[in-house]
């Protein structure tokens, strides 16, 4: 009886720690008609949860994507919110500006991402004077977890999908 008993602890543990990863993932209900894409979490970083889903026109080109990534905060260190979507702003400027690209993000502002407060920025990239994408980062910090949504597409789709993406951002459960 005792060696049934310890493989049922061991067995019942684990399956609790399951479904308490699963229940902190966040919750994100993806516009109807996008391709939802599986990012599995990786052995390098078991503590990032990234969640992702494309929009594509009727040839099956991708115009939008979205994407929530949920990463898990030490306990204890408190994060310069500002300054990571600066970084990230500052990433985004310059992987566009290395493609021939010219972009130009307003300015970092409050907002909210699900119940949380959140600071973003949208940048607009142009090249040859053409607006030719939009990319909008949003990001927000609970207790333990900091979290990133990041929407990016063709000028045309990303215009055509705000109320996709409204509904998106209206839907996250963190």
């Amino acid at each position: 009886m005792i060696r049934l008993s310890k493989p049922l602890l061991v067995l019942m543990c684990m399956l609790s720690g399951i479904a308490r990863a699963q229940a902190d993932a966040p919750i994100v209900t993806w516009p109807s008609g996008w391709e939802v894409e599986e990012i599995p979490q990786t052995d390098a970083k078991p503590e990032v949860i990234r969640q992702r889903a494309v929009k594509n026109d009727q040839d099956g080109t991708p115009v939008m994507v979205m994407e929530l990534t949920m990463t898990q905060v030490e306990s204890g260190h408190q994060v310069n919110l500002q300054g990571v979507l600066l970084e990230m702003r500052k990433s985004v400027q310059k992987g566009f500006f290395q493609g021939g690209y010219q972009s130009v993000c307003n300015r970092i502002h409050p907002t909210t991402l699900s119940r949380l407060s959140a600071l973003e920025t949208t940048c607009t990239i142009t090249q040859n004077g053409r607006h030719v994408l939009s990319q909008t980062l949003v990001a927000a910090v609970d207790a333990d977890k900091a979290y990133v949504l990041s929407y990016a597409g063709q000028a045309e789709a990303y215009k055509a999908s705000e109320d996709e993406i409204g509904a998106t951002r209206n839907s996250l459960k963190l």
